[in-house]
């Protein structure tokens, strides 16, 4: 019980990312600076955290991010670059509840991820996905009913190409890792052990993304709502939530409770219905979406017991 809590209490701090990009949406702020000044914080949170407790890991980091920094720009462009871009810019078209839901396709994403660089996946856990890819179906086609395919397809099709772009990133420094590639760097260092210290990285290897994207839309001057939104989403999701997801899933002892951990997470459409429901006064879904969130719920749950509990 004390996982499954830690678990849901993550989920909930993670829902803020959806919550908050649309009530920035909503207020007219643009989604590249609602995208780019989480990274900032983030930036700013980690280097501070290091500086203050862990200064040679501090400095190991941005050696390595030096001797590699062609790797960590593709891997940290693609994997928190272009995924966060993406997440951000369909907030603008669809309620944030939306774009959770079609988030859990990052399941789907995932093993087709795995399979391109040469990992097995098992048949049923692939054929499990197809519950969840239903209920994000359901989800968005109620959504087009309600409004306009214009709409749908704008805030849909970037959240499914984020989907792939987060495992893939988080896969390529998996790979380094081991070494196991030879078109990859050999990343064998104490920094890659230090999971903030990952994150680091990868947020320094998005920096040129947001550069260039902020360059190209030449958007005007964030509102300081917007400032500080973007900095409660750092600390509530890049911080609160990811801490708290990892102590729940190393407290598992058994595959079961690991199961557990991860299913936890598909609470994260229902904290992001509730909080744009209650605080933006957002419209329920109605009955076609109310069963695609219960397909990919319990796509989800499916999927993670069949990986884990074998």
């Amino acid at each position: 019980m004390k996982i499954v809590l830690v678990g849901i209490l993550a989920a909930l701090f993670f829902s803020t990312t959806f919550v908050l990009n649309r009530a920035m949406s909503l207020e007219g702020g643009h989604w590249v600076w609602s995208a780019s000044l989480r990274y900032f914080w983030m930036l700013a949170l980690l280097v501070a955290g290091l500086l203050a407790f862990r200064r040679p890991l501090l400095v190991e980091t941005l050696r390595l991010y030096a001797r590699h920094v062609v790797f960590w720009t593709l891997a940290g462009g693609v994997g928190f670059g272009v995924f966060y871009a993406l997440i951000t810019f369909s907030a603008s078209y669809t309620p944030g509840w939306v774009v959770a839901a079609t988030w859990q396709t990052t399941i789907l994403a995932t093993p087709v991820v795995l399979l391109a660089f040469g990992r097995t996946v098992p048949l049923r856990a692939m054929l499990l996905t197809l519950l969840i890819f239903a209920g994000v179906v359901l989800v968005n086609w109620e959504q087009a009913a309600a409004g306009s395919w214009r709409d749908v397809l704008l805030g849909a099709v970037p959240v499914l190409v984020a989907a792939f772009a987060y495992p893939f990133g988080n896969q390529l420094v998996w790979e380094a890792r081991q070494g196991t590639l030879r078109r990859l760097p050999k990343l064998d260092s104490p920094a890659m052990d230090d999971p903030f210290c990952r994150v680091l990285l990868l947020t320094l290897g998005s920096l040129p993304l947001w550069i260039i994207l902020i360059a190209a839309t030449t958007p005007p001057p964030p509102a300081l709502d917007q400032v500080v939104n973007t900095a409660l989403v750092a600390i509530f999701s890049g911080i609160a939530a990811t801490s708290l997801f990892l102590y729940a899933r190393h407290a598992a002892r058994s595959a079961s409770e690991l199961a557990a951990a991860d299913c936890t997470q598909s609470m994260e459409v229902i904290f992001s219905l509730a909080g744009e429901a209650i605080l933006l006064g957002g419209v329920l879904p109605g009955p076609l979406g109310w069963l695609g969130i219960m397909l990919t719920m319990l796509g989800l749950a499916l999927y993670i017991r069949v990986q884990n509990v074998r």
